[in-house]
């Protein structure tokens, strides 16, 4: 994606791309997607729950789904795709799914509207979500929001973008002085305990903590610079793998709860522009709140 003045917010990249390649197709996917979601705001019919009454779905989560499989197939019809929709809820059930697919060469990773509580709601915080795994390797990186109208794009090794402009993880080095994100999963026996026991170690120490609804567009913000750090227990990687990937390429640093290195099997992930990411990590050590039982 060509550089575009930063300064003219009327010129955007164009996002229905004409061109071949991975990443083209992942972000003509989203914002096609995107723009599909942005127009059924409002008008859900059929409202459901998976894990809980908490955990909700839509026939628009799904509906998007089977879109974003069908343009993907359309160029590469022998690439595997894991989507929420597609997987029976449960961290059990994500587990096992991950590890179905990760030996394939080509995997993509689909979370067709990463906030759904928030959609239903009419709370404008939600996204599409798409990344593509090579041989084991993040190599592309897509979360388009439909609601700002903001498409951030990373490739491994290439760098990652927001309309063309190069995103870059904020330079904050003080954990005092640090805006965190984090979220609430709706799994309220294992994984909201555990958040809260983070949330009360956490707070006293940084000066604010942000709890929008979406684990993509969270990662995207640490991305572009907007919060310093994300964490969170319970993620499926649909949830996180476009994020990481586009965390990676902004200069900044993903890891699970106890400092290991992602895999997109990694549940309990802690996210940051890598200044701040040692007292992220001890403050939910210390807190007992990793998720992992130590």
């Amino acid at each position: 994606m060509s550089p575009i003045d930063p300064n003219n917010k009327n010129e955007r990249e164009p996002y229905v791309v004409s061109g071949k390649g991975y990443t083209a197709v992942a972000i003509s996917a989203a914002a096609k997607a995107g723009e599909w979601i942005k127009s059924r705001q409002g008008q859900v019919k059929e409202l459901g729950t998976k894990t809980s009454a908490q955990d909700l779905v839509t026939e628009v989560d799904k509906g998007v789904e089977q879109m974003i499989r069908r343009l993907i197939l359309t160029h590469y019809s022998d690439h595997a795709i894991l989507g929420e929709e597609g997987v029976a809820p449960g961290a059990a059930a994500a587990t096992a799914a991950v590890e179905e697919v990760r030996e394939n060469d080509f995997l993509w990773i689909v979370d067709p509207v990463d906030g759904t509580t928030n959609f239903v709601h009419g709370f404008p915080f939600y996204c599409v979500s798409i990344a593509l795994v090579v041989r084991g390797e993040l190599t592309v990186g897509v979360i388009y929001d439909p609601i700002r109208d903001e498409m951030f794009v990373a490739e491994k090794g290439k760098g990652a973008y927001m309309h063309g402009v190069p995103t870059q993880v904020s330079v904050e080095s003080e954990f005092g002085d640090s805006l965190i994100a984090m979220g609430f999963p709706p799994d309220r026996e294992f994984a909201q305990p555990v958040n809260m026991a983070g949330l009360q170690s956490m707070l006293p120490q940084i000066r604010g903590i942000r709890a929008g609804g979406s684990a993509a567009l969270h990662l995207a913000y640490v991305a572009a610079g907007r919060v310093d750090g994300y964490w969170e227990v319970g993620l499926n990687p649909w949830d996180c793998a476009a994020g990481v990937l586009l965390i990676l390429e902004s200069g900044g640093k993903v890891t699970d709860t106890l400092g290991r290195p992602y895999d997109i099997g990694t549940r309990h992930i802690v996210a940051s522009n890598g200044r701040i990411h040692d007292y992220l990590v001890k403050s939910l050590v210390d807190a007992e709140a990793t998720g992992y039982k130590l």
